[in-house]
């Protein structure tokens, strides 16, 4: 009998859709920050996001289904046994991260959180000119399953999708152009806006430096809804102070929570929200998850092929 532990905030009919999936098994359910020690190491299978520190490397741990698309905590040596395998959320976030980033763009490009803010000085001012997402070109880095899904959004509302992933591919319908990442500085070059989607691994680490911020234009816009991580703290100051791209709309940040001291808060060019576009807040991805973990609870126990299966090395999906 397989110890299954489950720490997720699940309901009666999840856990109902769970255990259909896993017939025969053990269940615990608790939270991700309960998990004990002791429930951990006697789980054959955990599904939900416990904390990396009490994993130690379980050899009886078979599979890890995690609730969240980023693994990047979770590949650090040392976590995991070489015998776990690892899966991810893919496909769960793709709807909430993706609007809530078209939601940040939309707000920089139509000038309105100058407005929000003229609104909480009680001023009715013209904060000026605004650009139209039609005829934009967009570079969208990190082209997986939530930058595609951005890509087709923007691309339905006229702009011009340049897609930059990791490895080289055909062109799909959501982008007009496509590009590996060693076009990155010329794709950056040409951008009016720069979407990041970027997971956290040490690739993507400070992968947008202060050089590269240089050659972007002056009235572009940055986006990042990805790792918070893939740009420093002051290198993103730096820009945004000195001008060398109009604004910025971040959800996450390199030290996270955002040290109430940061200089980016003082920024009136920068809009930050403190890493709510995914999580759970669209009740829609929590059901996703689960189906996700569902789908690959019946898989593992029935030899069947496992969905999101991460590669230790480079922290994607394989």
């Amino acid at each position: 009998m397989e110890n299954v532990l489950i720490a997720l905030p699940v309901e009666e009919r999840h856990r109902k859709k769970l255990e259909a999936a896993g017939k025969g098994c053990c269940f615990v359910y608790t939270l991700p920050r309960d998990a004990t020690e002791e429930q951990i190491a006697e789980a054959d299978i955990i599904i939900g996001n416990v904390s990396p520190r009490k994993l130690k490397a379980s050899e009886r741990l078979e599979l890890f289904q995690l609730s969240s698309a980023g693994a990047d905590n979770y590949i650090v040596p040392g976590v995991l046994s070489k015998n776990t395998v690892l899966t991810n959320a893919t496909g769960a976030y793709s709807k909430a991260v993706s609007e809530h980033a078209l939601a940040l763009l939309l707000m920089l490009q139509k000038k309105l959180y100058l407005y929000r803010d003229a609104q909480s000085r009680h001023e009715w001012s013209d904060a000026g000119k605004v650009v139209s997402m039609t005829d934009a070109v967009v570079a969208v880095v990190g082209l997986g399953d939530i930058g595609t899904h951005f890509a087709a959004l923007v691309k339905s509302l006229g702009a011009h999708v340049v897609g930059v992933k990791r490895r080289p591919g055909s062109c799909p319908d959501c982008a007009d152009e496509l590009y590996t990442e060693d076009a990155l500085d010329s794709v950056l070059a040409r951008a009016d806006a720069v979407a990041s989607f970027l997971p956290g691994t040490g690739a993507t680490a400070h992968v947008y430096t202060a050089e590269r911020f240089e050659l972007m234009k002056p009235t572009a816009f940055f986006i990042n809804c990805g790792r918070g991580g893939a740009v420093a703290s002051e290198v993103l100051y730096q820009a945004l102070r000195d001008g060398k791209i109009a604004a910025a709309a971040i959800d996450v940040t390199e030290r996270e929570p955002l040290p109430a001291d940061s200089p980016l808060w003082g920024l009136e060019n920068l809009v930050i929200t403190p890493h709510v576009s995914g999580f759970y807040h669209l009740p829609e991805t929590f059901e996703r998850i689960v189906d996700i973990a569902a789908e690959n609870l019946a898989a593992k126990l029935s030899g069947g092929e496992l969905k999101n299966i991460v590669d230790f090395e480079t922290g994607y999906k394989k």
